[in-house]
This record gives structure tokens, C-alpha cells and sequence, in this order.
């Protein structure tokens, strides 16, 4: 049997291509699942309640991304850090970036949990949609009761990068099937035989992350783990909160700023729906085809973010052990897998948008089937460029230029999107907020090109090579 030793080094010694496999496809796996949280409520309700209520669940996507974002800053801020300790050496580091990361990760969800029972209805006036929305009432059932599942929700996925980070993808996949699993089973329960609607399907998803909080937990308290959480040797400190943070803040950022996307994606689906549409419900019809496009393009962007995860404790391993070589190689694989991925799933999105569709509503109105269909096919024009933008991004923190990474993160969900989304819909209305995406996406994809070449050719002059 393999020790942890063993486990540790081999993402030193180990084929870098088989080593990206082993991390990757847990990983790619466990994202899927994580998503399947998310997509199989929509696809439940979508069916079991009706096609209003998709627009709903769209309306409070941006509050349980801001979730998803304090998540990733702590739990891959800790992994980052775990990584490198452990490629130095350092191991008792390494377990007190675990441990910080433990009571981060319960500070921030029940710090959520408080602040959004007590102010809910003024985060949900600023939801986008219009005060007497049929939207908004599902919205108010659904994240009411998500908020008292937030500290199970920031745990489990934030301490899920953690046991990535120490060699155990497999623990991590175990537990995201534990709880996508269950709540594919707790969803038509709740939904059709109880008849309990949105509030069914927002039970049914914090009981499972429950499940999945549990699962990871018992692993890191167990001697199982390289690093494992132990209370009695838990030192606070300033210098590694901050640490964590700053390996963290990069992808903290871009799910920060998406969730502003999201905000004003639905503001404008609001605003211009209705005279898009020729319906009087149009704004709402355009909130669940978003809802529908956003569903899509998270099944096919989660194996991407899991490749990124699968090659994040290689790439930090080597670069602390300064092995650049394994470094390259494993970013160049990387993106490879990302940008074959992003293509497939452009391809399917492109020639089966309706079928798509018709996982989500099947009885959808004709305004809804239409905008959807032809939301998909504009927005995802440029999606084959999104892997190259995800793993690049995360290369700058390995590498130690968090700044880089948080720009990066940074360029196509705000610098490039948002001026996007606001001047295209003041010109061109509900389409030109669609068209506005793609048009991001080329615009991110040429700036990071100039910097990411730059980057690799200072590594490769550290590793020796011309």
C-alpha cells in the first residue's frame, strides 16, 4: 500500500501526463458533480414546477456564486499553500494552513447564514427583476432555506481542494458523488411526491451538501491524510490568513465579479425581455433562458475548472521543488485537455441547441424555446478559447505572481464583459446583451496570449531550456 510519503512524492517523481490523468479525472468528475447541485435542481423544477420558476433559481445564481467564491478563496488559497509546504518540506506549515482554513471556511458560512436571513429582502430588491416578478417569489422560497446550508456548502467544497492538494483526488470525487447523488434522489421526493416546489429542491441541496461536509471532514480528521486537521496544534496567525488569501484572491476575485456579471446579466434580461420578446411575461421568459444558457455552459466549463484543479498541486509541487520542466510540460497538457473539452462542448451546444433546451423545458413556451436556442448559439461562438483562459489564468499563481492571476481572472468577467454587456444593450437591446459574451471571450483570449507567452519564456529559461 502506498504511504502518504509516497502520495506526496510522486508529484515530483511520477510521468507528468499520467500524473495530470490521475488528478484530473477525479477531479474533472467531482466538478461535474458539484454542478450536477445546481443543474439537476433546474432540470427538477424546470419540470416539476414550471418554466417561471427556472428564472427564479437564475435570479439568486449571483448570491450562490458570492458563496462559491469564499469557498475557493480559502479552501484553494489553503491548497496552494499546502502544496508548496509540502514540496519544501514543510509539513507542520502545511497543517496549519489546513487548519486556518477549517475556521475560515465556518467564519465565512455562518457570517453568510446570519447576514442573509437578517437582510433578505434587500438583497433580493437588487436581484435584477421587477418588484410584483413571478421570478422573484420562487427566488425568495429557494434562498431562504440555501442560506442555512452555507457553512455545509463553503466546508465541503473549499476543504475539497485541500485533500486534492495532499495527493487524494479520489477522496474528494467520493464525496461530490455522495452529495450530487443524493440530492438527485432527495429532488423529485421533495418536487413531486411532496409536492414542496422550489423550497423542495432547495432542501433536497442542503441536505446532500451536508452529506458531503461529513464525508471530506472524516477523511482530513482521519490518519489517512498526510496532513490532517488537528485543533490541539492550531496556531492563529495573521501572516498565514493573509497567505492563504493572496493564493486564493484569484479566483476569489473571478467568482466575485461573475456573480456581478450574473447580477447585471439578469438586470438586462429584466429590462429588455419584455420588447424583445412580444410577450407580456418576457422579462421573466428571458431570465429562464439564461438560466438554461448558464445551466450548459456550467456542465461544460466544470471538467475544464477540474483539469485546472487536477493540474494546480503538480504544478505548485514541482515549482516548489524547482523541477520547471515538470512545471511546462504539466501547464502545456493542461491546457490542451481544457481547450479539447471547451471544444467538444461548443460543437454539441452548436448543433443540438433545442434538444438541449428540451432537458429543461420540455412544455417550454414558444418564446422561451426560441430565445433559448438562439441564446445558446450566440453566446457560445467563442467558447473553444475559454480552456487556454481558465488554466492561464491559475499558472500565475503557481508561479507566484498572484496580481497577474487576479487580472487575468479579472479581464474577461469584468474589464472586457461588463462594458460589453451595458453598450451592446443600449445599442442593440436583449440580443446585444447575448452577442456580448463571445465578443469578451476574443478580447480576453488575445490579451492573455501576449502574457502568458512571456511568462513561459522566463520559465523555460529557468528550467534550461531555449
Amino acid at each position: 500500500m502506498e504511504t502518504n510519503t509516497q502520495a506526496a512524492d510522486r508529484l515530483g517523481s511520477e510521468g507528468v501526463g499520467k500524473l495530470l490523468l490521475k488528478f484530473s479525472i477525479p477531479a474533472i468528475v467531482g466538478m461535474l458533480v458539484n454542478a450536477l447541485y445546481n443543474v439537476v435542481d433546474r432540470v427538477f423544477v424546470g419540470r416539476g414546477v414550471d418554466e417561471t420558476a427556472l428564472g427564479g433559481l437564475s435570479l439568486v445564481l449571483p448570491l450562490m456564486t458570492i458563496f462559491l467564491a469564499f469557498a475557493m478563496l480559502f479552501g484553494i488559497g489553503a491548497a496552494n499553500m499546502i502544496s508548496m509546504c509540502m514540496g519544501q518540506g514543510k509539513r507542520e506549515d502545511a497543517e496549519n494552513a489546513l487548519n486556518h482554513c477549517f475556521w475560515l471556511l465556518i467564519a465565512a458560512g455562518i457570517v453568510m447564514t446570519v447576514v442573509g436571513l437578517a437582510f433578505l429582502e434587500p438583497i433580493l430588491s437588487i436581484l435584477g427583476a421587477e418588484e410584483n416578478s413571478a421570478s422573484l417569489a420562487y427566488a425568495r422560497d429557494y434562498f431562504r432555506i440555501i442560506l442555512f446550508g452555507a457553512v455545509f456548502s463553503l466546508v465541503s467544497f473549499g476543504f475539497s481542494h485541500c485533500t486534492r492538494a495532499q495527493g487524494f483526488p479520489n477522496i474528494t470525487m467520493v464525496g461530490m458523488f455522495i452529495g450530487a447523488g443524493l440530492n438527485m434522489v432527495l429532488d423529485p421526493i421533495f418536487i413531486f411526491g411532496l409536492d414542496w416546489g422550489v423550497q423542495g429542491a432547495a432542501w433536497a441541496t442542503i441536505i446532500s451538501q451536508l452529506a458531503s461536509c461529513l464525508w471530506i471532514l472524516s477523511f482530513n480528521f482521519s490518519k489517512k491524510a498526510i496532513i490532517r486537521l488537528e485543533f490541539k496544534t492550531f496556531k492563529p496567525s495573521l501572516a498565514i490568513v493573509l497567505q492563504i488569501i493572496s493564493f486564493g484572491s484569484a479566483q476569489f476575485l473571478l467568482q466575485f465579479i461573475m456573480s456581478g456579471v450574473q447580477l447585471l446579466y439578469n438586470a438586462s434580461m429584466g429590462w429588455y425581455g419584455s420588447a424583445a420578446l412580444g410577450v407580456a411575461n418576457g422579462g421573466d421568459v428571458a431570465l429562464s433562458g439564461m438560466n438554461i444558457n448558464g445551466s450548459l455552459m456550467m456542465m461544460i466549463l466544470m471538467p475544464v475548472f477540474g483539469i485546472n484543479q487536477g493540474a494546480q498541486p503538480i504544478l505548485g509541487y514541482n515549482y516548489g521543488a524547482k523541477k520547471f520542466r515538470r512545471v511546462l510540460r504539466a501547464y502545456v497538457l493542461a491546457v490542451v485537455g481544457a481547450t479539447a473539452i471547451c471544444l467538444l462542448g461548443f460543437v454539441v451546444a452548436e448543433c443540438f441547441p433545442r434538444q438541449l433546451v428540451g432537458l429543461f423545458a420540455p412544455d417550454g413556451s414558444p418564446a422561451l424555446i426560441t430565445f433559448s436556442v438562439r441564446a445558446i448559439q450566440v453566446s457560445l461562438l467563442l467558447l473553444p478559447l475559454n480552456g487556454f483562459q481558465i488554466v492561464s489564468s491559475n499558472f500565475f499563481v503557481v508561479t507566484g505572481r498572484p496580481k497577474s492571476s487576479i487580472f487575468l481572472s479579472m479581464l474577461r468577467q469584468f474589464v472586457a464583459l461588463i462594458p460589453c454587456i451595458y453598450i451592446f444593450g443600449k445599442v442593440w437591446g436583449l440580443w446585444g446583451v447575448v452577442a456580448a459574451a463571445p465578443v469578451a471571450d476574443g478580447v480576453s483570449f488575445i490579451i492573455t496570449c501576449v502574457m502568458i507567452f512571456t511568462e513561459l519564456k522566463k520559465l523555460r529559461g529557468k528550467s534550461g531550456e531555449l
